[in-house]
């Protein structure tokens, strides 16, 4: 459905890898609706894009804002939400009320990843309709609207830490998570408070939507009792969408911050099919320290498989001594890899993930099984349901490297059952049925959005 002539629609990402690449899939989805959609992204990561990816050939613009940082210094989480706080709202202001006096058009909405709750106040301000933006799964989402519900009954504190130790439940109908999985219980416990107060404001923000689009499908096994085209909470907040997974609108082209090593594929080629481990720990997850890559690096050879291991230049550090010439003709390190072509690979027989949500969809799309090593945030919800719900991967135990040997050789001894339910899963969430489910809740979402500004 279509609005106006071809209105803007401006998308502001989180800026991380992570989040720019599923906002510009969403931004595909709406181009194909009728819309020009504009991704605002900042300097230092407007820099990294590689103009050969998803852009201007896909009637996508990417446009820059100032964000304070030097790149030369550490950017971390907290260095971004200050620069998002402090630096960039004005900046978004100015480009939002220039592109609404456009006589192409004006801006129809702003889309806005809630990791980036800020830009929901500027689209207020600019007096333009704001919907939000979940990359992640639901069951996530839903940890974050209870956290008024987990404080009024005693699980956590009115600074986010959890006051009950072990495997509580601490949502309605969520017997699976327990105060362990919260997202923002990740570092020190200054980090932690740190991490709540983030995730409080964004609380905050985010009643003042009307709508939310989740990246995300039906997690459980009874969806054909719902309608999933729009759904209501039972607080007062936004009208929900589930459009995911929008892997499906960008085939292997993302845009990419790093520049890709395309000859893991041609070694590929050279393995058995089924036979070879791919390692990938995402683009935004804190290092796991230089002694748990050391172990990771000696449980990856002790397996005697043939491996892929995406480990920048800076996780390196860890290896054993003479490791790369040890696994040279086992194992082949890159820094960078086109993962979704990786994942469909015949020779792929495990993935060793961290977990992160694009990573979880790009193998459920590719019917793979899981060695699952969640880090932080949102990583263990996923890996709960990877492991406990969909059964399409093992958790290891530890991070010493006899539990990646150990887990490595639990998913290929489980392997035929696995792979069974992945492509059970790919064809629910990829097949006709849940194509035609994400194309009806965006197709909801554009005719309550023209309803409602038209």
């Amino acid at each position: 459905m279509k609005c106006i002539e071809r209105p803007k629609v401006v998308l502001v990402p989180y800026p991380a890898q992570g989040h720019v690449t599923p906002m510009a899939q969403l931004a595909l989805a709406l181009r194909s609706h009728g819309f020009d959609p504009v991704i605002i992204v900042p300097d230092f990561i407007h820099r990294r894009i590689m103009s050969s990816q998803i852009g201007q050939d896909d009637g996508i613009v990417f446009m820059s804002i100032p964000s304070g940082l030097d790149e030369n210094e550490p950017i971390n989480f907290f260095t971004i939400a200050f620069a998002m706080e402090s630096n960039m709202p004005i900046h978004l202001e100015h480009i939002i009320s220039r592109l609404d006096d456009d006589e192409d058009g004006g801006v129809a909405c702003v889309i806005v990843d809630l990791v980036a709750s800020w830009a929901i106040e500027v689209a207020n301000r600019c007096g333009v309709p704001a919907a939000g933006f979940w990359p992640a799964m639901l069951a996530t989402y839903h940890l974050i609207t209870s956290i008024p519900d987990m404080i009024n009954v005693g699980l956590i504190d009115e600074f986010g830490i959890p006051q009950h130790q072990g495997e509580g439940c601490f949502l309605p109908g969520q017997s699976l998570l327990s105060t362990t999985d919260l997202p923002w219980l990740v570092g020190d416990s200054a980090s932690q408070k740190s991490r709540f107060t983030f995730w409080l404001r964004t609380f905050d923000r985010l009643r003042a939507l009307q709508w939310l689009l989740a990246n995300t499908f039906p997690e459980g096994y009874d969806d054909q009792k719902q309608n999933y085209h729009s759904i209501k909470s039972t607080q007062d907040y936004p009208l929900i969408f589930q459009v995911g997974p929008l892997t499906r609108y960008s085939g292997n082209k993302n845009p990419s911050f790093w520049e890709e090593d395309r000859s893991c594929l041609d070694w590929l080629d050279k393995q058995k099919p089924g036979s070879v481990i791919y390692v990938s720990f995402g683009s935004w997850v804190g290092t796991i320290g230089e002694e748990k890559v050391n172990e990771l690096a000696l449980g990856l050879e002790a397996t005697r498989r043939p491996f892929i291991w995406v480990i920048s230049p800076t996780w390196r550090k860890g290896l054993p001594m003479g490791y790369l010439e040890r696994v040279a003709k086992q194992g082949k390190l890159v820094s960078w890899a086109p993962q979704k072509e990786l994942l469909q690979h015949e020779a792929i027989g495990c993935y060793l993930t961290h977990c992160g949500w694009n990573s979880t969809m790009e193998a459920i799309e590719c019917g793979k099984s899981l060695l699952c090593y969640p880090v932080s945030g949102d990583q263990f919800v996923n890996c709960k349901y990877i492991v406990k719900v969909w059964g399409i991967g093992v958790e290891m135990q530890g991070d010493g490297w006899r539990d990646v040997e150990e887990g490595v050789k639990r998913v290929m001894e489980e392997v035929e059952e696995m792979q069974e339910r992945a492509l059970e899963l790919k064809e629910r969430v990829f097949g006709d049925k849940g194509s035609s489910r994400a194309a009806a809740s965006l197709t909801a979402f554009v005719s309550d959005l023209c309803r409602s500004i038209y």
